[in-house]
């Protein structure tokens, strides 16, 4: 068989997503006859380039090109664009792949939720590495069909629930796996945020002329045409159904991440949602300010069933009997019952992970540190596709964590209904009008 020495720069990012998912590219096999090695400068683009987008290319900016950078609103890009002068600008993402697709290598996604779906794919089916923000899609079917399109064109991903690198999380699943308070059975997670466009519910019959600076149409992509309203952008969308997912969609990929991994939680079996002073019927074009949704997950060979309570905004989690009565209450963040105990811990990071009450924290021994540690959740993606692995989050594993935050949307929908969930057949057998909710329609004009 005839072999090569020399692998052009293309060719090595072409193997990195082909061998994502099975190999690692060895350093020694490049550069040594002048070949192109793994460490070489990525041309990156982003879709979605103020607020998060922002923050995800200065990260991933440091020894790379940004070399692109599109979105619908130049008001929100407008930051971004001067701190990348020499990144070509766009509106429409189809129009940059179309014009450069051959000059880049890897994509951060990072528009409003109901766009995730559409440049995702965009760049996945043009061979690029994806970095898409949280949550990974607006339905359960458009969390399917990328992890789907991934897997086929053996992309690198990542999920941006940067948490996932944290040193926290591993904590938590070490400590979980060394039986630090046995047999897990329940969950009580959540977030204070309050992700609701209620209020401005009644301000919507007002009359706006779209800013010069924004294409409407363009940011509105795959949803149901609507005129212009200030009260959706920027950032508000995460309280409007067309656009956003709620406090649910918004924090589940963060707060439920460590009990997600260290249990193995899978696919629930039942999820039902308690929501007070709001109707879908009414409201349903709002997010309400809070609810509290319970999931019920079957056991596996290594646990058995747990059954998980999802707080939002106004509705708290309830504070642990046994924490001690001078220690602050994590809000945002879970409290993991176990039959022999107690643990918490804070989103992000930002609160460790403890056993209480304190006097089980002082004695508990800890366990050796047996998950490898990253260098931080950007770079764990960038050298996945220098390297050809897999990032820690990737959409086999962050596509699934965002389908929860999907049936808890579908579930406040449908509040008071206990929905009976077949995750193989991608169905509720026991609710045609939810299954619905599954695959709301496109826009004329847009798709997968």
């Amino acid at each position: 068989m005839k072999t090569h020495s020399h692998l052009t720069r293309r060719q090595f990012l072409g193997a990195a997503g082909t061998a994502a998912a099975f190999t690692i590219v060895p350093r020694h096999v490049l550069g040594a006859d002048g070949a192109t090695p793994p460490s070489e400068k990525l041309n990156i683009a982003g879709i979605g380039v103020g607020g998060m987008g922002a923050g995800d290319l200065n990260e991933v900016s440091r020894g790379n090109n940004i070399v692109a950078l599109c979105d619908a609103d130049w008001r929100r890009a407008a930051d971004t664009f001067k701190k990348f002068p020499h990144a070509k600008q766009y509106r429409n993402f189809h129009q940059m792949f179309d014009e450069m697709g051959k000059s880049i290598d890897a994509v951060v996604v990072a528009t409003p939720d109901h766009c995730h779906a559409v440049a995702a794919m965009a760049a996945i089916r043009n061979k690029k590495h994806v970095y898409c923000e949280k949550p990974l899609a607006h339905s359960v079917y458009e969390v399917r069909q990328l992890m789907k399109a991934a897997r086929e064109n053996q992309v690198v991903t990542q999920l941006g629930n940067q948490g996932h690198s944290y040193e926290t999380i591993r904590n938590f699943c070490e400590w979980i796996w060394d039986g630090a308070i046995g047999k897990v059975h329940t969950i009580h997670a959540g977030c204070t945020a309050v992700n609701s466009g209620v209020d401005q519910l009644p301000k919507l019959k007002e009359k706006h002329e779209v800013p010069p600076e924004l294409d409407w149409n363009l940011w509105l992509g795959p949803a149901q045409f609507r005129p212009y309203h200030p009260a959706y952008l920027p950032g508000s969308w995460r309280g409007w159904v067309p656009f956003g997912n709620g406090t649910v969609g918004d924090w589940t990929c963060h707060v439920v991440d460590p009990v997600f991994w260290a249990l193995e939680l899978g696919a629930p079996r039942s999820i039902v949602a308690q929501v007070k002073d709001w109707d879908f019927k009414t409201q349903g074009d709002a997010f309400p300010k809070g609810e509290i949704i319970t999931y019920e997950f079957p056991g596996n060979s290594k646990r058995g069933p747990i059954t998980m309570h999802w707080y939002s905004g106004t509705e708290r989690i309830p504070r642990p009997a046994d924490l001690d009565p001078d220690q602050k209450h994590y809000e945002t963040g879970a409290v993991v019952l176990g039959d022999q105990g107690t643990m918490i811990y804070g989103s992000h990071g930002a609160n460790p992970v403890r056993l209480i009450p304190d006097k089980k924290m002082e004695a508990y021994k800890r366990p050796a540190k047996t998950i490898p540690r990253t260098k931080g959740h950007h770079q764990d993606w960038l050298s996945a596709i220098r390297n050809g692995t897999k990032a820690g989050s990737d959409f086999a594993y962050g596509g699934p964590l965002t389908e929860l935050a999907m049936l808890g949307v579908i579930a406040i929908k449908m509040a008071g209904t206990k929905l009976a969930w077949d995750a193989q057949e991608m169905r509720f057998t026991n609710s045609a009008e939810a299954n619905q909710f599954l695959n709301p329609p496109y826009r004329e004009g847009w798709s997968l």
